[in-house]
Protein backbone atom coordinates (compact mmCIF):
# COMPACT_ATOMS: atom_id res chain seq x y z
CA UNK A 1 0.00 0.00 0.00
CA UNK A 2 1.26 3.42 -0.93
CA UNK A 3 1.96 6.18 1.25
CA UNK A 4 0.38 9.56 0.24
CA UNK A 5 2.13 12.69 0.11
CA UNK A 6 0.66 14.93 2.95
CA UNK A 7 0.65 11.44 5.36
CA UNK A 8 2.62 12.01 8.51
CA UNK A 9 5.80 9.56 9.04
CA UNK A 10 6.25 8.41 12.05
CA UNK A 11 9.96 8.41 11.69
CA UNK A 12 10.28 11.98 11.93
CA UNK A 13 8.22 12.65 15.17
CA UNK A 14 10.63 14.64 17.23
CA UNK A 15 12.16 16.51 14.43
CA UNK A 16 12.57 19.35 15.78
CA UNK A 17 14.44 18.30 18.56
CA UNK A 18 17.20 16.30 16.50
CA UNK A 19 20.74 17.64 15.94
CA UNK A 20 20.68 19.55 12.40
CA UNK A 21 23.37 17.45 11.05
CA UNK A 22 20.45 14.95 11.31
CA UNK A 23 17.73 17.06 10.32
CA UNK A 24 19.25 17.48 7.00
CA UNK A 25 20.64 13.88 6.41
CA UNK A 26 16.51 12.55 6.97
CA UNK A 27 15.21 16.12 4.49
CA UNK A 28 18.61 14.61 1.74
CA UNK A 29 17.14 11.05 2.45
CA UNK A 30 13.87 12.40 0.98
CA UNK A 31 14.59 14.50 -1.71
CA UNK A 32 16.39 11.33 -2.96
CA UNK A 33 13.39 9.20 -2.19
CA UNK A 34 11.79 11.82 -4.41
CA UNK A 35 14.03 11.62 -7.26
CA UNK A 36 13.49 7.56 -7.65
CA UNK A 37 10.34 7.82 -7.16
CA UNK A 38 10.05 8.90 -10.66
CA UNK A 39 11.41 6.04 -12.26
CA UNK A 40 8.14 3.47 -12.07
CA UNK A 41 6.56 6.83 -13.63
CA UNK A 42 8.88 7.11 -17.08
CA UNK A 43 6.47 4.20 -18.74
CA UNK A 44 4.00 7.02 -18.58
CA UNK A 45 5.62 9.62 -19.31
CA UNK A 46 6.91 8.43 -22.19
CA UNK A 47 3.61 8.01 -24.26
CA UNK A 48 2.33 11.58 -22.94
CA UNK A 49 5.76 13.16 -24.33
CA UNK A 50 4.61 11.43 -28.11
CA UNK A 51 1.47 12.47 -27.75
CA UNK A 52 2.27 16.26 -26.78
CA UNK A 53 4.48 16.53 -29.57
CA UNK A 54 2.61 15.05 -32.06
CA UNK A 55 -0.37 17.43 -31.24
CA UNK A 56 1.90 20.63 -30.80
CA UNK A 57 3.83 19.62 -33.73
CA UNK A 58 0.63 20.13 -35.96
CA UNK A 59 0.04 23.82 -35.92
CA UNK A 60 0.43 26.64 -33.46
CA UNK A 61 -0.63 24.92 -30.57
CA UNK A 62 -0.03 26.01 -27.13
CA UNK A 63 1.74 24.43 -24.11
CA UNK A 64 -0.41 25.43 -21.34
CA UNK A 65 0.67 24.51 -17.50
CA UNK A 66 -2.06 24.85 -14.47
CA UNK A 67 -1.10 24.23 -10.79
CA UNK A 68 -1.37 25.36 -7.42
CA UNK A 69 1.06 26.76 -4.64
CA UNK A 70 3.89 25.04 -4.74
CA UNK A 71 3.26 22.94 -8.29
CA UNK A 72 1.95 25.94 -9.77
CA UNK A 73 5.28 27.69 -8.87
CA UNK A 74 7.55 24.62 -10.28
CA UNK A 75 5.21 24.85 -13.70
CA UNK A 76 5.83 28.43 -14.00
CA UNK A 77 9.78 27.51 -13.79
CA UNK A 78 9.66 25.16 -16.13
CA UNK A 79 7.85 27.08 -18.86
CA UNK A 80 10.30 30.20 -18.10
CA UNK A 81 13.10 28.22 -19.24
CA UNK A 82 11.49 26.64 -22.21
CA UNK A 83 12.17 29.97 -24.74
CA UNK A 84 16.00 30.75 -23.65
CA UNK A 85 16.92 26.58 -23.69
CA UNK A 86 15.09 25.81 -26.60
CA UNK A 87 13.46 28.87 -28.37
CA UNK A 88 10.16 27.76 -27.27
CA UNK A 89 7.51 30.25 -28.30
CA UNK A 90 6.12 32.98 -25.63
CA UNK A 91 2.88 32.69 -27.71
CA UNK A 92 2.66 29.24 -27.34
CA UNK A 93 3.44 29.29 -23.76
CA UNK A 94 1.17 29.60 -20.81
CA UNK A 95 1.30 29.20 -16.96
CA UNK A 96 -2.16 29.50 -15.37
CA UNK A 97 -2.12 29.88 -11.62
CA UNK A 98 -5.15 30.67 -9.49
CA UNK A 99 -4.05 33.47 -7.35
CA UNK A 100 -2.54 34.55 -10.44
CA UNK A 101 1.72 35.09 -11.34
CA UNK A 102 2.31 38.38 -9.48
CA UNK A 103 4.67 37.01 -6.68
CA UNK A 104 5.59 39.76 -5.37
CA UNK A 105 2.33 38.72 -3.16
CA UNK A 106 1.70 36.09 -1.01
CA UNK A 107 -0.05 33.40 -2.93
CA UNK A 108 -3.41 33.13 -1.48
CA UNK A 109 -3.90 28.98 -0.94
CA UNK A 110 -7.94 29.06 -0.70
CA UNK A 111 -8.49 30.00 -4.72
CA UNK A 112 -7.25 26.61 -5.67
CA UNK A 113 -10.57 25.17 -3.56
CA UNK A 114 -12.46 27.20 -6.44
CA UNK A 115 -13.33 24.55 -9.35
CA UNK A 116 -15.49 27.04 -11.21
CA UNK A 117 -13.08 29.67 -11.41
CA UNK A 118 -10.57 26.60 -12.28
CA UNK A 119 -13.26 26.53 -15.49
CA UNK A 120 -13.26 30.07 -16.19
CA UNK A 121 -9.46 30.51 -16.43
CA UNK A 122 -9.26 28.28 -18.82
CA UNK A 123 -12.48 29.25 -20.75
CA UNK A 124 -10.86 32.65 -21.44
CA UNK A 125 -7.76 31.01 -22.68
CA UNK A 126 -10.22 28.91 -25.63
CA UNK A 127 -8.19 25.57 -25.59
CA UNK A 128 -8.04 24.33 -28.87
CA UNK A 129 -7.20 20.67 -30.29
CA UNK A 130 -3.75 21.39 -30.71
CA UNK A 131 -3.11 22.36 -27.32
CA UNK A 132 -1.11 20.57 -24.54
CA UNK A 133 -2.46 21.24 -20.96
CA UNK A 134 -0.56 20.07 -18.19
CA UNK A 135 -1.97 20.15 -14.41
CA UNK A 136 0.07 19.53 -11.16
CA UNK A 137 -0.84 18.72 -8.05
CA UNK A 138 0.77 16.68 -5.32
CA UNK A 139 -2.24 15.30 -3.71
CA UNK A 140 -3.73 15.16 -7.33
CA UNK A 141 -7.20 16.91 -5.45
CA UNK A 142 -6.83 20.45 -6.31
CA UNK A 143 -10.49 21.57 -7.32
CA UNK A 144 -8.67 24.07 -9.40
CA UNK A 145 -6.29 22.18 -11.49
CA UNK A 146 -9.25 19.44 -12.02
CA UNK A 147 -11.58 21.71 -13.44
CA UNK A 148 -8.72 23.40 -15.57
CA UNK A 149 -7.77 19.96 -16.87
CA UNK A 150 -11.66 18.80 -17.21
CA UNK A 151 -12.61 22.03 -19.14
CA UNK A 152 -9.65 21.58 -21.59
CA UNK A 153 -10.48 18.07 -22.14
CA UNK A 154 -13.79 18.76 -23.42
CA UNK A 155 -12.76 21.48 -25.39
CA UNK A 156 -10.51 19.03 -27.12
CA UNK A 157 -7.15 19.64 -26.03
CA UNK A 158 -4.85 16.71 -24.92
CA UNK A 159 -4.49 16.72 -21.38
CA UNK A 160 -1.87 15.25 -18.63
CA UNK A 161 -1.86 15.15 -15.02
CA UNK A 162 1.68 15.08 -13.08
CA UNK A 163 0.62 14.20 -9.12
CA UNK A 164 1.99 12.21 -6.30
CA UNK A 165 -0.78 9.74 -5.26
CA UNK A 166 -2.01 7.43 -6.91
CA UNK A 167 -6.42 6.51 -8.13
CA UNK A 168 -7.06 10.70 -7.92
CA UNK A 169 -9.62 12.98 -9.17
CA UNK A 170 -6.73 14.67 -11.09
CA UNK A 171 -6.01 11.30 -13.14
CA UNK A 172 -10.00 11.17 -14.47
CA UNK A 173 -9.50 14.34 -16.37
CA UNK A 174 -6.35 13.49 -17.82
CA UNK A 175 -5.29 12.07 -21.39
CA UNK A 176 -2.42 10.48 -19.82
CA UNK A 177 -1.34 10.78 -15.78
CA UNK A 178 2.11 10.43 -14.43
CA UNK A 179 2.55 9.65 -10.93
CA UNK A 180 5.43 9.82 -8.84
CA UNK A 181 4.72 8.23 -5.39
CA UNK A 182 7.06 10.15 -3.26
CA UNK A 183 5.55 9.10 -0.03
CA UNK A 184 4.95 11.16 3.32
CA UNK A 185 7.60 14.04 3.64
CA UNK A 186 10.08 14.23 6.23
CA UNK A 187 7.93 17.20 7.36
CA UNK A 188 3.88 15.81 7.64
CA UNK A 189 2.13 17.69 3.83
CA UNK A 190 5.19 19.89 3.11
CA UNK A 191 4.89 18.79 -0.47
CA UNK A 192 7.29 21.81 -1.61
CA UNK A 193 10.19 19.30 -0.32
CA UNK A 194 9.79 15.39 -1.66
CA UNK A 195 6.79 15.63 -3.97
CA UNK A 196 8.14 19.39 -4.99
CA UNK A 197 11.10 17.75 -6.19
CA UNK A 198 9.54 15.13 -7.71
CA UNK A 199 7.25 17.29 -9.92
CA UNK A 200 10.67 19.14 -10.72
CA UNK A 201 12.43 15.89 -12.53
CA UNK A 202 9.55 15.02 -14.13
CA UNK A 203 9.05 18.70 -15.56
CA UNK A 204 12.53 18.44 -16.75
CA UNK A 205 12.02 14.94 -18.33
CA UNK A 206 8.50 15.93 -20.02
CA UNK A 207 9.71 19.81 -21.24
CA UNK A 208 13.36 18.54 -22.40
CA UNK A 209 11.95 14.83 -24.02
CA UNK A 210 9.59 16.79 -26.07
CA UNK A 211 12.15 19.75 -27.50
CA UNK A 212 13.78 16.72 -28.58
CA UNK A 213 10.97 15.20 -30.07
CA UNK A 214 10.04 18.45 -31.89
CA UNK A 215 13.64 19.05 -33.31
CA UNK A 216 15.28 21.12 -30.73
CA UNK A 217 18.53 19.00 -29.56
CA UNK A 218 20.96 17.98 -32.45
CA UNK A 219 22.80 14.90 -31.76
CA UNK A 220 22.85 15.69 -27.83
CA UNK A 221 23.29 19.64 -28.35
CA UNK A 222 20.34 22.03 -27.63
CA UNK A 223 20.61 23.70 -31.03
CA UNK A 224 18.04 26.11 -30.41
CA UNK A 225 19.61 27.93 -28.01
CA UNK A 226 19.61 32.20 -28.62
CA UNK A 227 22.82 33.56 -28.58
CA UNK A 228 22.24 36.69 -26.79
CA UNK A 229 24.87 36.91 -24.69
CA UNK A 230 28.51 35.72 -24.74
CA UNK A 231 28.86 32.76 -23.29
CA UNK A 232 25.91 32.01 -25.28
CA UNK A 233 27.24 32.73 -28.40
CA UNK A 234 30.24 30.90 -27.53
CA UNK A 235 28.33 28.27 -26.59
CA UNK A 236 26.26 28.21 -30.18
CA UNK A 237 29.92 28.70 -31.94
CA UNK A 238 30.87 25.62 -30.44
CA UNK A 239 28.26 23.55 -31.66
CA UNK A 240 28.54 24.88 -34.77
CA UNK A 241 31.85 24.02 -35.22
CA UNK A 242 31.54 20.12 -33.43
CA UNK A 243 28.00 19.86 -36.38
CA UNK A 244 29.94 21.45 -39.00
CA UNK A 245 33.70 20.24 -38.57
CA UNK A 246 35.05 23.90 -38.92
CA UNK A 247 37.26 25.91 -36.45
CA UNK A 248 35.50 28.34 -33.67
CA UNK A 249 36.43 31.37 -35.43
CA UNK A 250 34.69 30.64 -38.85
CA UNK A 251 31.65 29.12 -36.61
CA UNK A 252 31.30 32.18 -34.92
CA UNK A 253 31.57 34.36 -38.27
CA UNK A 254 28.57 31.95 -39.20
CA UNK A 255 27.03 32.82 -36.29
CA UNK A 256 26.97 36.32 -37.19
CA UNK A 257 25.73 35.89 -40.90
CA UNK A 258 23.08 33.51 -40.39
CA UNK A 259 21.88 34.46 -37.01
CA UNK A 260 20.95 30.60 -35.18
CA UNK A 261 23.11 27.62 -34.72
CA UNK A 262 20.67 25.22 -37.46
CA UNK A 263 21.07 28.22 -40.43
CA UNK A 264 24.46 28.63 -39.74
CA UNK A 265 24.89 24.67 -40.03
CA UNK A 266 23.32 25.18 -43.17
CA UNK A 267 24.92 27.79 -44.19
CA UNK A 268 28.67 26.00 -43.80
CA UNK A 269 26.98 23.47 -45.83
CA UNK A 270 26.52 25.94 -49.03
CA UNK A 271 23.15 26.98 -48.54
CA UNK A 272 21.91 31.12 -48.33
CA UNK A 273 20.05 32.39 -45.43
CA UNK A 274 16.87 32.44 -47.72
CA UNK A 275 17.39 28.55 -48.63
CA UNK A 276 18.53 27.46 -44.97
CA UNK A 277 15.29 28.77 -44.04
CA UNK A 278 13.24 27.21 -46.57
CA UNK A 279 15.12 23.89 -45.60
CA UNK A 280 14.45 24.25 -42.14
CA UNK A 281 10.75 25.08 -42.00
CA UNK A 282 9.98 22.06 -44.27
CA UNK A 283 11.85 20.01 -41.84
CA UNK A 284 9.36 21.49 -39.14
CA UNK A 285 12.74 22.66 -37.94
CA UNK A 286 14.96 19.56 -37.37
CA UNK A 287 18.07 19.99 -38.89
CA UNK A 288 19.03 16.24 -39.15
CA UNK A 289 16.25 15.85 -41.79
CA UNK A 290 17.15 19.44 -43.27
CA UNK A 291 20.67 18.23 -43.81
CA UNK A 292 19.58 15.08 -44.85
CA UNK A 293 17.28 16.48 -47.45
CA UNK A 294 20.70 18.22 -48.99
CA UNK A 295 22.15 14.60 -49.19
CA UNK A 296 18.73 13.06 -51.05
CA UNK A 297 18.66 16.26 -53.94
Amino acid sequence: MSVGSEEASNRFIGLDTWQTKDIISALWEGQMKAVASCMSSLEALAPAIDAAALRVSQGEGRLIYVGAGTSGLIAVLDSLELFATFAWPLERMVTVMPSGLDFSKPIDGSIEDDALYGAKCLQKLEPQAGDVVIGVSASGKSAFTIEALRFSREAGALTIAFANNLGTPLEVVADHSVVALSGAEVIAGSTRLGAGTAQKVLFNLFSTGLMVRLGAVHDNLMVNVQADNVKLHQRCAAMVSHISGVDLGRASQAIDEYGSVKKAVLGLAGFTVSDAEARLQDAAGNLRLALSSKENN
